[in-house]
């Protein structure tokens, strides 16, 4: 397994709409694994293939707290959405921001599973926020976006500095 680079906002491949898997096979599964170790070194409880450079309808999540519940969703759609939660989230692309968003509290969603076999499952709660939020990255669109154009705009020239600070640190070493 490997641990894979975070892309990070604003950077234009976030942006980038995911195109459907084609086949499940073992370079998926490794991409898979990969993710998972990526996602939960960082640590995180979604991530998106579209965050790690690959763009494909693949997403990751394990909301359980100690990492015991991994799922993994291939050409997710969500099918069906009901009630209304409001919750602060957070982005392994968006490090250190928190802001309430509003998202379905109910959904049901049809996906691949890691063996190519359709597959279909309900979720409420936190797991439906991250996946209603991984979906969104696979259709370029990240939380932010839920944000007034002041915040997200303030957001994003904290994180362009703090890219530079990091860029500029890593060349005096």
């Amino acid at each position: 397994m490997a641990k894979l680079t975070i892309l990070e906002f604003p950077d234009p491949r976030l942006r980038t709409k995911a195109t459907p898997v084609e086949s499940v096979d073992d370079e998926l599964n490794t991409l898979i694994d990969d993710m998972f170790e990526t996602m939960y070194d960082a640590p995180g409880i979604g991530l998106a293939a579209t965050q790690v450079d690959v763009h494909k309808r693949l997403l990751i999540a394990d909301v359980s707290t100690d990492n015991s519940a991994p799922q993994a969703l291939i050409n997710p759609v969500i099918i069906e959405k009901d009630g209304v939660v409001v919750t602060e989230e957070g982005c392994l692309s968006v490090p250190g921001y928190y802001e309430e968003v509003e998202r379905a509290e109910h959904i049901r969603v049809q996906f691949l599973d890691r063996k190519g076999k359709e597959a279909e499952m309900e979720a409420e709660g936190l797991l439906a926020v991250c996946i209603q939020h991984e979906i969104d990255h696979l259709d370029g669109k990240l939380f932010v976006d839920y944000l007034s154009e002041v915040k997200r705009q303030r957001i994003r020239k904290r994180l362009v500095k703090d890219q530079r600070h990091r860029t500029a640190e890593a060349v005096t070493l």
